[in-house]
């Protein structure tokens, strides 16, 4: 039969280690047995715990009878773990022991890093456009006061500039919107060819400026109507982003497909679904950058981005609404082939 500590300590939901007066381990429940890999009970605690702050640690607390605290770094294989560790003596009959407890902190610091990388990013996004036009003004203000040339070249660089600031704006609010939401599913029907239509629409002018021709793929066998359950407002959201991408970094002269399909039983969803594909037939690019294309600013090509007024935050407000939605978001490209964006939702049947 197990020892009472033992269980006293198994019934605890994090790590715990305790230490004897002997400085051997007395006993670890199976959070601590996870992190150090294997019992370590009846060894010393240094051969166990090898990092030297929390053999510190340890030592301050055995010695001094005080409460320590430190940080453990854990190395594993599939992930690196971070713990905030709290040493509690405990003066028992038998002498001094030391209570360890392991708290993981690994996601809270992450989520820090996040906030702390998101900020910079943020910074750097709208340091440009305005440095650029305290720039401008100055110039504007001194040697080209009176150069009426000058002054309308310097006028049209800040106006693009000021509208870039204000795209960046606009799409974090949205970002920001999509992601308090992310948690409430949309319900309201939304008619998938109708949603096609009126996202086209306002986009010719620019396709047409880009020498792209909008081609859309509707095979006679998917059904009338496309019904799915969602948000119209986001999904054209998605979509105008895409399609967007398409004509910007398609080939001059090119087609951007739009391609909508209908599946009785997808299994995704265990259920029908639509799967919706905006294909380009541009350069493309290393497959090696797919994975982090959703991240908030992660671009491709940070010049030829900025240069077509991208705020590299589009593929993440879209997989943020997708990820409402119940969807899946896929991408595929090959350097030379073009890129496919698939977004495939649940259907109403």
């Amino acid at each position: 039969m197990a020892d009472f500590s033992d269980l006293l300590l198994e019934g605890v939901p994090i790590p715990l280690v305790l230490v004897g007066p002997d400085q051997r381990i007395r006993s670890m429940n199976s959070g601590a047995l996870e992190i150090f890999a294997g019992s370590g009970v009846g060894r010393h605690y240094v051969t166990v715990m090898r990092q030297p702050a929390l053999i510190e640690c340890v030592e301050r607390a055995m010695q001094q009878g005080s409460e320590g605290r430190t940080r453990y770094i854990d190395k594993g294989l599939d992930r690196e773990a971070s713990y905030r560790v709290r040493a509690v003596a405990l003066d028992a009959e038998d002498g001094m022991h030391v209570l360890l407890s392991f708290e993981d902190v690994t996601e809270f610091e992450k989520a820090g890093e996040m906030r702390r990388d998101f900020v910079a990013n943020v910074s750097h996004e709208l340091k440009t456009p305005l440095t650029a036009l305290i720039g401008f003004i100055e110039t504007l203000r001194g040697a080209a006061r009176d150069d009426a040339v000058v002054r309308e070249r310097f006028l049209g660089i800040m106006e693009r500039e000021a509208e870039r600031m204000n795209r960046l704006v606009s799409d974090l609010l949205s970002l920001s919107r999509v992601e308090s939401a992310e948690r409430q599913r949309p319900t309201d029907p939304v008619d998938v060819d109708d949603l096609v239509a009126a996202t086209l629409s306002p986009l010719q002018a620019l396709a047409k400026t880009e020498s792209v021709t909008l081609e859309v793929m509707r095979p006679k066998d998917v059904p009338d109507p496309l019904v799915v359950p969602g948000d119209r407002d986001q999904l054209q959201q998605v979509l105008t982003n895409l399609i967007e991408n398409g004509i910007k970094y398609g080939r001059e002269g090119g087609t951007v497909r739009i391609m909508l399909d209908y599946s009785p039983r997808e299994l995704a969803f265990r259920g029908p679904g639509v799967r919706i594909q905006v294909v380009d037939d541009g350069e493309g690019f290393d497959p090696i950058h797919i994975p982090r294309l959703t991240e908030r600013f992660y671009r491709v090509d940070n010049h030829r981005s900025r240069a077509v007024g991208g705020t590299g935050l589009g593929l993440a407000i879209a997989k943020h609404i997708i990820n409402r939605h119940r969807g899946r978001f896929r991408i595929e490209t090959e350097p030379g082939k073009g890129a496919r964006f698939s977004i495939l939702l649940p259907a109403l049947t």
